[in-house]
């Protein structure tokens, strides 16, 4: 019978294409993840993984059945946190993010906040940190999504929501993956493929000088997906945040990551709002919608939830 821990040992090894790994990431015994993902596959019978030295590569049944296990666990999470819409939350919201929130974080959580407050009309808007702060202040938004980290006005208060842990971005085919650890020292002769949407470039220049070094950059590039296919084509290295990464290309080649020995900050998302004028009504239901969200005990990652549950899917 397909279960929910199948299907979550299942997303964890696609994601890291390591049974070690996926093993490592949720706090289990490889065995665990082996049967599991056998099971799997006797029970559908469907072969998803091409087992090989390098690790796990999916099939091309394997990539279809990955959408689907991400629909199905999306639903349990929103099912488990479910809750009933609210009347009582009425009028407009002015919301600013950047490009990031919008694209890899805020989407799903609209949709959520739209079903729980049928009477609250969110307006989104995309712009950049700087104009987000000068949009709280002088009025024209009531708050905002963006990246926390990066928030230097005094007059703005800072929640953080979300800490998104950074790691190396490497082809599965690059050599370096055959290392049992690495660190910044051994990225200087690799050719970097350096983000600049968001500030990412100036965070990465501030933990590669605490460090005391520079990164050999080959391309600087505003596009995430640049740099995803330029990483798993073999042309360069990245250091990004879980938040982007996505274990293929759009060219369906695959990316592989690796936790550095030296300390790189994690990628705070978060809200923030003017201290002057504080929060409306609207604003602090958007608030704590996402305390709630990232706060509730019972709320974890896709992969890494319910380790012990084994509900069947019927």
């Amino acid at each position: 019978m397909l279960t929910l821990r199948q299907l979550r040992y299942f997303v964890a090894t696609a994601e890291l294409g390591q049974i070690s790994q996926a093993a490592v990431e949720l706090s289990i015994s490889q065995s665990a993840v082996t049967t599991a993902i056998r099971d799997l596959e006797r029970g559908i019978e469907v072969e998803l993984f091409r087992r090989s030295p390098s690790g796990m590569e999916l099939t091309p049944s394997g990539r279809e059945f990955l959408f689907h296990a991400y629909d199905i666990l999306q639903k349990v999470e929103e099912a488990s946190t479910l809750r009933l819409p609210s009347a009582a939350i009425e009028g407009h919201l002015s919301v600013a993010a950047t490009y990031t929130v919008i694209g890899y974080f805020l989407p799903n959580h609209l949709h959520r906040l739209r079903r729980s407050y049928p009477g609250l009309d969110i307006r989104l808007h995309e712009t950049d940190r700087q104009s987000i702060e000068a949009g709280l202040t002088d009025g024209r938004f009531d708050i905002a999504v963006l990246l926390t980290s990066n928030v230097n006005d005094l007059r703005i208060a800072a929640e953080r929501v979300v800490a998104s842990p950074r790691r190396l971005w490497l082809t599965s085919r690059h050599p370096l993956l055959k290392r049992d650890s690495l660190g910044l020292q051994d990225l200087l002769h690799e050719p970097y493929i350096m983000l600049t949407v968001d500030e990412a470039e100036e965070s990465s220049v501030r933990y590669w000088r605490a460090a005391q070094m520079e990164p050999n950059v080959a391309l600087r590039t505003s596009s995430v997906e640049a740099v995803r296919s330029l990483v798993a084509s073999g042309q360069g290295v990245a250091i990004l945040s879980d938040m982007v990464y996505r274990p293929w290309s759009l060219e369906g080649q695959r990316l592989e990551t690796v936790v550095l020995n030296d300390q790189v900050p994690t990628m705070d998302v978060g809200l923030a709002w003017s201290r002057e004028s504080g929060l409306t009504r609207t604003a602090e239901a958007f608030r704590d919608y996402f305390r709630q969200a990232y706060q509730s005990p019972r709320v974890r990652s896709l992969t890494a939830a319910g380790r012990d549950s084994a509900l069947p899917l019927t």
